[in-house]
């Protein structure tokens, strides 16, 4: 599924990966979030309700640009940096592309499906 997000005004373009939690997730739309950031490698925002994870792909490592949920917490977490390691509770939803630097300033994201 392709999805647009606007970041603090200026769109980039995504894709939501095709598993139950980024579909569960795909059911939320249209989200607009306040960002916080963490750790100076991404940037997080509480959503309406916790994602299932049941089905959910094996934990991987967040690269720049990665659209993902984090179970334990259950918020949504946008990567302008790699995380490093992976862990067991992070769920990759998608991928977006374009200028991913911008999300390190950014403090507000809408998420809509695009057309």
């Amino acid at each position: 599924m392709n999805l647009r997000l606007t970041i603090d005004g200026h769109r980039v373009d995504a894709t939501l990966n095709d598993n139950a939690t980024a579909r569960d997730f795909a059911a939320l739309l249209p989200l607009t979030l306040n960002l916080s950031d963490f750790h100076e490698t991404e940037k997080i925002a509480d959503l309406p309700r916790r994602l299932s994870t049941s089905g959910a792909p094996d934990a991987a490592e967040a690269k720049p640009g990665d659209l993902a949920y984090y179970a334990p917490w259950g918020n949504m977490a946008l990567f302008y940096r790699g995380s490093g390691s992976s862990d067991a509770g992070l769920i990759i939803l998608g991928r977006v592309h374009g200028d991913t630097e911008r999300l390190a300033t950014a403090t507000k994201v809408t998420i809509e499906t695009a057309p």
